[in-house]
């Protein structure tokens, strides 16, 4: 497990951080027990990393579905706006960076499921229009339009975030 550990830790929390926008080692700790419990479930068939991946994401789903997310994410602690401070960053910046987080994951989520499912493996899990296309067993091209498609939702659903940068 150690060596799973070793392994995986960077893309890991890499993926908790795109996810939740930030990262929390709870949920890191929760993907190598559900790694753990899984093992013998995995099929050599298919990539390691691709697996432990996707066991990373869908519990970062879970826990933005979840309501110790919704309660944390409502709080704000002290050592926290600190640890901001020392680092340049004003609550107020941080603060603006997570909600437009949240904005734009509460639109991803809005999406049709098949737009979902294909931009969430694409930018989150950098999955490859082939590896989507055999893991959803979908044409190429379809993996393409939709991914496509979704973007062009996202950008006009989000437009007004880029009008605040400037």
């Amino acid at each position: 497990m150690k060596n799973i550990i070793n392994k995986h830790s960077y893309k890991i929390k890499q993926i908790i951080k795109n996810f939740t926008g930030e990262y929390n080692e709870d949920l890191e700790q929760e993907v190598y027990i559900k790694t753990y419990k899984n093992l013998d479930k995995y099929i050599e068939q298919n990539k390691f990393s691709q697996w432990i991946c996707a066991i990373a994401a869908n519990l970062c789903r879970d826990y933005l579905r979840s309501s110790k997310f919704k309660i944390q994410s409502q709080t704000t602690s002290d050592e926290e706006i600190l640890n901001n401070v020392s680092i340049k960053k004003t609550p107020e910046i941080t603060y603006s960076q997570k909600e437009r987080q949240k904005i734009i994951l509460k639109e991803i989520n809005s999406l049709p499921k098949k737009m979902k499912e294909v931009i969430i493996l694409y930018e989150f899990e950098d999955y490859s229009y082939e590896k989507i296309a055999r893991k959803l067993k979908i044409p190429e091209g379809t993996v393409k339009s939709r991914i496509n498609n979704a973007r062009k939702i996202l950008k006009e659903k989000l437009s007004f975030l880029m009008k605040e940068e400037n």
